[in-house]
């Protein structure tokens, strides 16, 4: 008997129920992954160069007999099911749009897929209100809520997989090169367990007071990691105590679930707007100023940094990552999917989650919402978490001549501009004021809040 299991966001052996399932269902195991065209078209070229190095990776754990496939789910999995004489197929349950829906069509096509476990430690659907039996629209009254549920323990790595061979054609290993000039951190299971060994062993202990410093290397980075599944969040939680810093790493973890739970409950806001009247207000059209952001060249240093370190590393400081896109939205009004869309092409650890209501959250439009009129001053930004200018110095070398305190308003010196730096292509004080001008055409008579 064989039971194949079907890798998509779960690469790895360790703390992977539904790949023990997999293997307990049959005398032998046909593992898979299978490259979607229609998902490689969406993907940016880090992304998946990281994907093959994961990939490579997880291989090598499975004694070079991972079958990857190229072409329909359907037609691919059936395939294989006659090849290998196999019944069914185990998966991780996935929750976000696109899955929910390529999974109901493999269903539809006759194939059996048995679902164990997912890619978080409270799968989607799980936390709601027990008043009325809703899903939570805040995130602190779920993150109460998530930790009353709880989750269980992760379970060990398999001590033995009877995995078949495969056959000619079965291993279409994809060689998509990194581009030229883009550094990646390690892709597989063993680089995550790594990582996270020198986090807990390290930074974690300061992660509350150091985590916004994006100077320094105060935050786990294992985005990358969880997005593909190549460590689970449950393996993580595991091993934290009740220490402030824990905590906050715990609540870190907590939001990424919360978004997940939020896209589930309402789908339409991977792309559409979590509070609606936000369509209404006036917003002006992707031109010059949006180049100048993408490239990493709007005059703001800290925003700079941001988006050439997103560009050079596929990666950018969680802090920044709201700095740029309150630059986006409340300085260059423009639309934030504008945003979002171009941190999907950029991003290796892009999630569609916690993409879509990250963004949302900033500006003022998800659930959960920083108020709209609550806007990133981006030069006090760089000066409270970027003291020294070490993050503006590393990205943003023609500023590297220019002192701690210069460092953030090149425009107030001599030289800031010494070599070539361009100017601010906006007055951030000025945008600030247009931009709860906006937000006040679309309220009901009530008065502007005050300056925070």
């Amino acid at each position: 008997m064989r039971s194949i299991f079907w890798f998509r966001r779960d690469l790895r052996l360790a703390d992977n129920p539904a790949l023990l399932a997999a293997i307990d269902a049959g005398d032998e195991l046909v593992p898979v992954f299978i490259l979607d065209p229609s998902l490689i078209g969406k993907s940016g070229s880090k992304r998946l160069a990281y994907l093959g190095q994961s990939l490579r990776a997880l291989d090598e754990s499975l004694g070079n007999k991972l079958h990857v496939m190229v072409g329909d789910q359907v037609e691919v999995l059936k395939d294989l099911m006659k090849r290998y004489d196999a019944s069914e197929v185990h998966i991780s349950e996935e929750f976000e749009p696109y899955g929910l829906a390529r999974d109901a069509r493999v269903e539809a096509s006759g194939i059996k897929l048995i679902r164990t476990g997912s890619p978080y430690a409270v799968s989607p659907g799980r936390v709601r209100k027990p008043s009325d039996n809703t899903p939570y629209k805040v995130y602190t009254p779920f993150y109460r809520a998530w930790l009353v549920h709880g989750w269980r323990g992760p379970v060990a790595a398999p001590k033995n997989i009877k995995a078949v061979t495969p056959q000619v054609g079965d291993r279409n290993f994809p060689d998509w090169p990194l581009p030229e000039g883009v550094s990646l951190t390690p892709a597989g299971e063993r680089a995550a367990h790594a990582r996270w060994k020198k986090f807990k062993d390290g930074a974690l202990a300061n992660y509350d007071e150091e985590r916004n410093n994006a100077g320094v290397d105060g935050t786990s980075k294992l985005s990358a990691h969880l997005k593909w599944g190549e460590i689970h969040p449950r393996t993580l939680l595991a091993e934290l105590n009740q220490t402030k810093a824990h905590d906050v790493f715990r609540k870190e973890i907590a939001w990424r679930e919360f978004y997940a739970d939020v896209l589930h409950n309402n789908p339409h806001t991977e792309s559409d707007y979590y509070a609606p009247r936000f369509k209404e207000m006036r917003y002006e059209e992707p031109g010059k100023a949006f180049t100048a952001w993408c490239e990493g060249k709007t005059g703001y240093p800290f925003v700079d940094a941001a988006m050439r370190q997103l560009v050079q590393e596929g990666w950018m400081h969680n802090r920044t990552r709201m700095v740029v896109a309150s630059f986006l939205v409340k300085d260059l009004h423009l639309e934030w999917q504008l945003g979002a869309d171009f941190f999907m092409e950029h991003l290796v650890d892009f999630d569609v989650a916690s993409n879509a209501h990250g963004w949302q959250w900033t500006a003022g439009c998800g659930t959960d919402a920083s108020p709209y009129y609550r806007v990133f001053n981006p030069i006090e930004q760089g000066k409270r978490f970027d003291v020294e200018g070490k993050y503006i110095r590393k990205y943003v070398p023609e500023l590297a001549h220019l002192s701690d305190s210069e460092i953030h308003e090149p425009w107030n010196y001599l030289d800031g501009y010494l070599h070539n730096y361009p100017e601010r292509i906006v007055d951030h004080a000025v945008e600030r004021l247009e931009s709860l001008a906006r937000l006040q055409e679309i309220k009901e008579d009530k008065p502007l809040p005050p300056e925070n």
